[in-house]
């Protein structure tokens, strides 16, 4: 059996990647938590990751890292991770580097924190940027592939890289017109409340992620444990 490592729901978007992918595709893993326990983990976390990160997915005597690389690694051995219709996987694949690779600013300015609620301070150039791009992914996927999923009618590693994205659209209230609809959708969905139900109970804090959190806005909502 697969081991994933992953760190603290409430903070970690790229441990929450492959984690709700593998959730909802039905494939077994042992679910195995190494919290964020000061700013830079790097020399712990090299332990089991050799980039001192995570996620890390342990398979045998092979770890494989990074969430795009994991997710890849699936598709390999796994049906569903990419839709079966060939458009359908072409944009979902865009659409998960694209996301892999881009939108520093909703990450730097919208720190991921599940259990909380924000009014965002004003929002610089590049993060309305990053929203406007977010909610025509949304919308395009929504309008050509039917829904609910982001690509159709069956979840995907589409899915799994913007769910993170969708817990921060609700901590920070953006606006991503009809994209909501997938919004609601995912974080309806089974595996999702999961991830949220063990974040609102973590009880442990982490000094930089707060400060991030604390420079995002004012919190007007904090539904985590202790």
């Amino acid at each position: 059996m697969y081991t994933l490592i992953t760190a603290n729901r409430n903070y970690s978007s790229w441990s929450l990647r492959p984690w709700v992918l593998m959730k909802a595709l039905g494939i077994p893993f042992a679910d195995r938590l190494e919290p964020f326990t000061k700013p830079v983990n790097y020399d712990a976390f090299r332990a089991f990751s050799p980039t001192g990160q995570v996620p890390a997915l342990i398979d045998g005597d092979r770890t494989v890292w990074d969430s795009l690389g994991i997710a890849l690694y699936l598709a390999d051995r796994h049906p569903g991770v990419w839709p079966e219709d060939a458009e359908a996987r072409a944009f979902a694949q865009c659409v998960v580097t694209e996301m892999h690779g881009g939108f520093s600013a909703l990450r730097n300015d919208c720190t991921m924190n599940v259990g909380v609620r924000v009014e965002p301070r004003p929002m610089r150039p590049a993060l309305l940027k990053d929203v406007a791009r977010i909610r025509e992914i949304l919308e395009l996927g929504l309008d050509r592939f039917g829904g609910p999923w982001l690509a159709g009618d069956r979840f995907s590693a589409a899915d799994a890289f913007y769910a993170p994205v969708a817990f921060r659209i609700r901590t920070y209230g953006l606006d991503v017109g009809r994209g909501q609809a997938w919004v609601d959708h995912v974080l309806a969905c089974e595996p999702m409340r999961q991830w949220e139900a063990e974040a609102l109970i973590e009880t442990w804090r982490e000094e930089s992620h707060e400060a991030e959190l604390a420079d995002a806005g004012r919190i007007v909502a904090d539904y985590r444990a202790g």
